[in-house]
């Protein structure tokens, strides 16, 4: 048999990234298969299947990833987390009379029963007659080998297990049963009325189920560093459920929020604080001034009367001057006519 190494040895720089041929080729490789397959266009993951037929329905990478978004996101209101349980592709058994039958839907989610086993372990299955409750709402995502069975177009074989729609509608009576078709991004809901499936309604493109205070809906986004449609739970105001990380990350950001609006508080009570101080200080100036003008009024004043009282005292000065000097003119007058000289003849 050739093998995967003896195959990329192969292809002789035919893509860039893959070796030269080895120098040493066994005899039983016949190179010419190869090279004449590695002329044609190379099969991708969307040409193969992605399917053993021997096991349909075994997982793809989509759903592992969309039925771990279900669980991180079921969380029923009433409901303690301690009491729901979310699972995917873990065997259900149904029929106690034939116990070796089960189903092994993608995702199914209960509530009122224990999240571990007997509240100590982890499951290895879930066994209907055995926990006393039928899952809430069951999941499928279509893949070909199982959309038939899915979609309830297949007929259950002579003395062979029912086909999951008779297990789910008519055995288990599970109340929802929720259909998505990845690849066309068409989501189905089936509500359980008077013991038949009846198709649900979608309200703004999604399913609610009261029951639960639940809707689930198409969300485009990134969940495990893929980007694309999700199936996805909301709550009644249409609000996606965090998953634990955004959660998480949500908390961190009211977190840095909230020592940012801390920062900012104690930032504004010392902005108040200073401008408060300013203020003091401007006011105590305010008055400083007031009393400064006061008293330079006061002086100003002072020294007007001081003026004043100058002049005042110039025009005395003046006026006794003047009287002094007429005095000694009539003192010498009077002298002069003592003397027998007329004060008029000099």
């Amino acid at each position: 048999m050739t093998t995967a190494t003896q195959i990329l040895e192969a292809k002789e720089k035919i893509r860039p990234h893959t070796p030269k041929i080895a120098d040493h080729v066994p005899n039983n490789f016949d190179l010419s298969i190869w090279r004449e397959a590695l002329a044609k266009p190379w099969p991708t993951m969307y040409d193969l299947p992605s399917e053993n037929p021997e096991e349909p329905g075994v997982p793809d990478q989509f759903h592992d990833i969309q039925a771990d978004l279900l669980s991180e996101c079921y969380r029923p209101s009433d409901y303690p987390a301690d009491q729901v349980l979310a699972v995917a592709d873990l065997n259900l058994y149904y029929d106690l009379a034939h116990p070796q039958w089960y189903k092994r839907p993608d995702w199914y989610g209960v509530v009122g029963v224990p999240s571990l086993y007997d509240n100590t372990a982890l499951r290895n299955s879930y066994v209907v007659w055995d926990e006393g409750v039928v899952p809430f709402v069951v999941a499928e995502f279509l893949s070909p080998s199982t959309e038939d069975e899915d979609l309830g177009k297949t007929v259950a074989e002579q003395n062979k297990p029912p086909t999951k729609w008779q297990v789910y509608e008519q055995i288990l009576q599970i109340p929802y049963y929720v259909v998505y078709d990845e690849p066309t991004q068409k989501l189905q809901g089936f509500q359980l009325t008077e013991g038949k499936y009846r198709a649900m309604e979608l309200k703004e493109g999604r399913l609610w189920i009261p029951e639960l205070k639940l809707g689930l809906g198409l969300w485009y986004g990134e969940y495990q560093g893929a980007r694309q449609q999700w199936l996805r739970w909301c709550d009644a105001s249409g609000l996606w459920i965090p998953t634990p990380l955004e959660q998480s990350e949500q908390r961190a950001q009211q977190e840095r929020l909230a020592k940012e609006q801390a920062l900012y508080r104690a930032q504004q009570e010392r902005l108040a604080k200073e401008q408060e101080r300013q203020a003091k200080e401007q006011a105590l100036y305010h008055t400083q001034q007031e009393r400064l003008a006061k008293e330079q009024e006061r002086q100003a004043k002072e020294q007007a009367l001081y003026h004043t009282q100058q002049e005042r005292l110039a025009k005395e000065q003046e006026r006794q001057a003047k009287e002094q000097a007429l005095y000694r003119v009539q003192s010498l007058a009077n002298k002069l006519r003592e003397l027998g000289i007329d004060p008029a003849t000099i």
